[in-house]
Parts: structure tokens; C-alpha cells; sequence
């Protein structure tokens, strides 16, 4: 049962100035766009001018794909966007910037203690480049974990998270990539489909735009699981993100190894392991999606005995279908801003469930009576405008009554205008082919859901 406890008296602490939230992130800003000035000259140094905006123009093209697709893996329960804005800033400018200084170095560095370059740029692509450039992008997953927890919960936030992080990185590597193949096409005097831009194009932006955010997903879900994982389990807790990392980090040296195993080692590797690797994941955060909409179902009806919900506000809240139908409704009958109160009202009660979830599992934090309140209040103060359009929603998707069952599938004739109807046939009430399958349109009618076609009467609601 959800308790509505007092709120607790605050308790004033002095801090010190460096520990005030706006000098942390003024400190972070700072620190992103220097590096993306400096990862900005780095790139124009190495492209040239005009190779740095053909790269640019190229490398834009599959980032709002990606960024739209892990947003709808985060729809159930979505972050803020200034996560993601950071996520993506850190992989595009820090992350890459890092990448680069390092992977440079230890290549030099070899090359000059082997005295083979060969060697070095082989050693430096399948080595030094995954362990950098994981570590790189896996500390803005560690950042998001400590410091935002309360918005890093399970699984799929981990996805996302490492997924818009290594969009970002991605899209600055392609740049780079891709203003060099330019370059180089203009020294060849090459162009069309057979110039080295047109192949890089191809390989990187069309067969392969998901390749970083796979690696970078696999310390995502370390971290998700982490989540998870009670309080107690530390070693586990500290265990599992690292196993995600070093998960990433072979992923990404096979990927840069296949050019290693024959002219055919790249189509080889990216068509049996890649792509099915691809498919896993993607069924394994979509399955792991509909768990957290059966989370949803089934933690609040505890509100409702409460009266903090309606009943019809699990059903339409567990389902997505549902939940854009109330706001298209009330984005018809209030507007923007009506539509913008209901997503926030759905947002706050999948918080309330997940938090109802964490706290029946033993892994709330302290703050949870007072977090649990804070969403209640949130509800409370949206139900004027979220209440009617989640009930029209709850009806327009579910589902239809019914059918009637004919007589005839019971093995006989009603009576009619011909005479009675004849004696069972000797195989029982069923005829020859058995009892109606349950999947039948004509099979026994099921018990009426609980929200189709009508509600229970209206029953007063408070806190």
C-alpha cells in the first residue's frame, strides 16, 4: 500500500563553493567545448578545409537515425535530455579527442621500438584503439552511473546511454575518416562510385553505422546490471561493468582485426558475428522494454487501492500504444501544453512503479519515501488534464468483447422452425473434432476484461 509519510525537515549544510552544482557543470562545459575546439583543429588539420565538410555533410546522415532509435528504446521510461546531450558531447569531443592523442602516441611509440610502421598501425588498430577508445566512451557510462543516478535504473538506460555515447564518437571518427578518403581522391583525381570516399561511405555510414554504439552497448549492459544488483552485492556491482568493458573491448579488436583474415575477412566477420550480434541485442533490450511495461501493470494497482490512480491507469500506462493515444487526445482538447502534462504524468508514474519495484527488492535508497512522494505529488498535480485522456485511451485500445458463439460448435442445431434438435453425437458435446481451440474467433467467450467496454463507477479519489 502506497503511504503518504510527511515530508522530512530539511537540514542545512554548509558547502564549499567548488561543491555547488553550477560550478560542476560550468567545470564540464568548460572542459566539452575545449575539447571539441581542439579535436575540431585536429580534424581540419588532417582533412584539410573542404575534406572537413565533406566529412561533416557524410558523417551527419546516420546520427538522427541512431539518436531516434535509442530514444524509442527509452520511451517506457525516458531520461532527461540533458543526459543524452552530455552523453553525445562527451563521445564526439572528449572521448574523441582522447582517442586520437592516445592512439597516435602508442602507434609512434612502437613504431620507433620495432622499427617496423607496418607493424605498429596493425598492432596500434587491433590493440591500442579498442582498450582506448572503450575506456574513452565507458567513462561517460561511469559518469551518468555515479552522478545521475537516480535517472540510471536498469538495462535499457545503460543502452542508451553507451549507445548515444559512441553516436558521438562515431560521428567524429566518420568525419575524419571520410575527410581523408576525400583528400585522397583529390590528389588520385578519382570520383563517382569507384573513389575511396564513395567505398568509405559505403562501409562505414551504410553497412556499418551501429558498429561503435554495439561495442559500446556491452559496457552499457554491464552497467544496467549493476543497477540492478541489490546493494550488497559490491563485488558483483564492480565486477560486471568491467566484464561489459572488457566485452567491448574484444568486439571492437575483431572488428578491427577482419581486414587481417583474407580479402574476405571484413564480409566474413561483419555477416557472422556482426549482425547477429546486432539482432541479440536488439532482441534482448526490446524483451527487456516489454518487462518494463509489465512492471508498470503490475506495481500500480497498489496506487489505485490507494486512490492516487484510476483504475483504468495501469492498463493505459502499461501499454505504448495507450499512452500516444491520450496524447493525441489531449493534445486535440488542451493543446501542447496538455499533451506535454500527460507524457510528464506518464513519466512520473512508470518512476513510482519502478521505485515501488526497487523498494519490494530491497534496493531503494533512503530517499525512497521521500522520492515516492515527490512522483505522487507530481500525479496529483497533473490528474486534472492526464485523467481524462488516460481513460479515453484505456478504451479506445482495449480490447473488443467477445464474439457470440454459434451454435454449431457444440456439436449441435438449435431449435428452429424444422423441429427440435437432434441427440449429441456419440463423440460428446463437442462433435468429431474435438473442443474449440481457445484461439478460435468461435471458441467459449473469456471473462470480460476489466477495463472493456465500460468502467466501474466512479469512486472518490485523494491522497
Amino acid at each position: 500500500m502506497a503511504t503518504c509519510p510527511p515530508y522530512p525537515t530539511p537540514v542545512h549544510r554548509h558547502t564549499h563553493w567548488w561543491q555547488r552544482p553550477w560550478v560542476r557543470y560550468a567545470a564540464l562545459i568548460t572542459l566539452l567545448a575545449l575539447s571539441g575546439l581542439v579535436i575540431l583543429a585536429l580534424v581540419r588539420e588532417q582533412t584539410g578545409t573542404q575534406g572537413f565538410l565533406v566529412g561533416l555533410g557524410l558523417a551527419v546522415l546516420p546520427v538522427p537515425l541512431l539518436i531516434a532509435a535509442f530514444r524509442w528504446l527509452d520511451r517506457v521510461d525516458p531520461g532527461p535530455w540533458r543526459n543524452l546531450l552530455f552523453c553525445f558531447a562527451w563521445g564526439a569531443c572528449a572521448a574523441a579527442l582522447i582517442a586520437i592523442v592516445a592512439n597516435s602516441f602508442a602507434t609512434r611509440w612502437i613504431a620507433t621500438a620495432t622499427a617496423d610502421p607496418t607493424s605498429a598501425d596493425t598492432w596500434g588498430a587491433t590493440v591500442i584503439a579498442p582498450v582506448v577508445e572503450e575506456s574513452a566512451k565507458a567513462a561517460a557510462v561511469l559518469l551518468v552511473f555515479l552522478f545521475r543516478r537516480r535517472d540510471f535504473t536498469g538495462l535499457v538506460d545503460g543502452v542508451v546511454v553507451a549507445g548515444v555515447t559512441a553516436t558521438g564518437f562515431a560521428f567524429t571518427e566518420n568525419i575524419l575518416y571520410l575527410g581523408t578518403a576525400f583528400g585522397t581522391d583529390q590528389l588520385t583525381g578519382d570520383s563517382g562510385i569507384a573513389s575511396v570516399t564513395a567505398a568509405t561511405f559505403f562501409v562505414r555510414v551504410v553497412m556499418s553505422p551501429f558498429a561503435h554504439p554495439l561495442f559500446t552497448v556491452l559496457t552499457g549492459i554491464g552497467f544496467g546490471i549493476a543497477a540492478l544488483s541489490a546493494g550488497r552485492h559490491r563485488l558483483r556491482r564492480s565486477l560486471l561493468p568491467l566484464g561489459g568493458l572488457l566485452l567491448a573491448m574484444g568486439m571492437h579488436a575483431l572488428w578491427n582485426g577482419s581486414a587481417a583474415f583474407g580479402d574476405y575477412g571484413f564480409f566474413a566477420v561483419y555477416a557472422a558475428f556482426m549482425v547477429p550480434s546486432f539482432g541479440l541485442l536488439t532482441w534482448l533490450v526490446i524483451w527487456t522494454r516489454q518487462r518494463e511495461l509489465g512492471t508498470v501493470r503490475a506495481e500500480l494497482p497498489a496506487y489505485v487501492a490507494a486512490g492516487w490512480l484510476t483504475p483504468a491507469e495501469p492498463y493505459a500506462l502499461g501499454s505504448m500504444r495507450a499512452r500516444r493515444v491520450a496524447r493525441q487526445y489531449a493534445r486535440r482538447h488542451a493543446g501542447k501544453e496538455g499533451a506535454r502534462a500527460v507524457a510528464r504524468y506518464e513519466a512520473c508514474a512508470t518512476s513510482v512503479a519502478f521505485l515501488r519495484q526497487r523498494g519490494r527488492r530491497g534496493r531503494a535508497g533512503a530517499d525512497f519515501a521521500v522520492r515516492e512522494r515527490e512522483l505522487l505529488d507530481a500525479l496529483w498535480h497533473l490528474r486534472g488534464v492526464a485523467r481524462p485522456a488516460l481513460e479515453y485511451a484505456a478504451r479506445a485500445t482495449a480490447p473488443p468483447a467477445p464474439r457470440p458463439v454459434p451454435p454449431w460448435v457444440y456439436g449441435y442445431r438449435a431449435p428452429g422452425p424444422y423441429g427440435p434438435a437432434p441427440a449429441p453425437a456419440p463423440y460428446g458435446p463437442y462433435g468429431a473434432y474435438g473442443p474449440p481451440s481457445p484461439h478460435s474467433p468461435y471458441a467459449q467467450p473469456t471473462p470480460q476484461a476489466p477495463y472493456a467496454p465500460h468502467y466501474p463507477p466512479p469512486r472518490p479519489y485523494g491522497p
